[in-house]
């Protein structure tokens, strides 16, 4: 029979074994997402290799009049334009606002934030009372890694947690992106930086890609039917409501 001191021994020997066990695949995971994606940031995840080719990050030629710096939103193709200047531009899959929460215009962005906290605007808890009133930053925040605020709006380009909602039109009027592209993005977008919002019918200037793979580009997502959602966690990631 064991006495308190042995019981006590034996449960913190079987803690330290149980932690060994957990930390082994945990550090082979982390070496093994270093090897295959060098290029991810340590706080997003490779959501981009999962996206259709036509949707991955890639420079394009640009035919447009927009400066360089200028980001163009390319609503009918779910595509994002960051003008690059001498006929290039980068590309980003994006997803869009669902039928009747479009928008067009030319705005700024007035505010850049890092892990943002989200706070559901009135207009949206109106429509949907079952969100919640804030959720802090961090990755399972709708809002994602990044959120650049464009000014006179309550729209922001930020990243999700709902990355196979790129290439879609589900959102409340916000531009959505994986969270490695909005990071890329947020990195060479300043205060003030012009964004133009085109509408349904029309579409950016940009043509062929220039790749750095073999690999063809497969059609677009189709756009899926809303459902009611089972909870009201479920109804953010799966309506994209944000």
């Amino acid at each position: 029979m064991h006495d308190a001191r042995t019981i006590a021994r034996e449960g913190t020997f079987a803690l330290i074994a149980a932690a060994a066990l957990w930390s082994a695949p945990a550090a082979a995971q982390s070496i093994s997402a270093t090897y295959y994606q060098p290029t991810v940031t340590s706080d997003a995840d490779d959501d981009a290799a999962e996206l259709p080719a036509n949707l991955r990050r890639q420079v394009v030629s640009y035919s447009g009049t927009e400066a360089s710096g200028t980001i163009i939103i390319d609503t009918p193709n779910t595509y994002l334009y960051y003008v690059l200047g001498g006929g290039k531009a980068i590309r980003y899959g994006i997803g869009v606002g669902r039928e009747g929460f479009t928008w067009s215009g030319v705005k700024s962005v007035e505010r850049k934030s890092e892990w943002p906290d989200w706070v559901p605007p009135a207009e949206m808890v109106a429509r949907q009372p079952y969100l919640p009133r804030f959720v802090a930053g961090g990755p399972g925040n709708p809002l994602g890694a990044r959120a650049m605020y464009l000014s006179g709006t309550i729209y922001r380009i930020h990243g999700t947690n709902a990355p196979s909602s790129i290439g879609k039109r589900v959102s409340s009027g916000c531009i959505r992106m994986v969270n490695e592209d909005v990071i890329d993005l947020y990195s060479r977008v300043s205060i003030g930086t012009k964004v133009v919002v085109l509408p349904m019918t029309q579409h950016a200037q940009p043509s062929t890609a220039v790749r750095t793979s073999s690999a063809a580009p497969t059609a677009t997502s189709s756009y899926a039917p809303l459902s009611a959602p089972a909870t009201a966690w479920e109804g953010i990631r799966m309506r994209g409501v944000y």
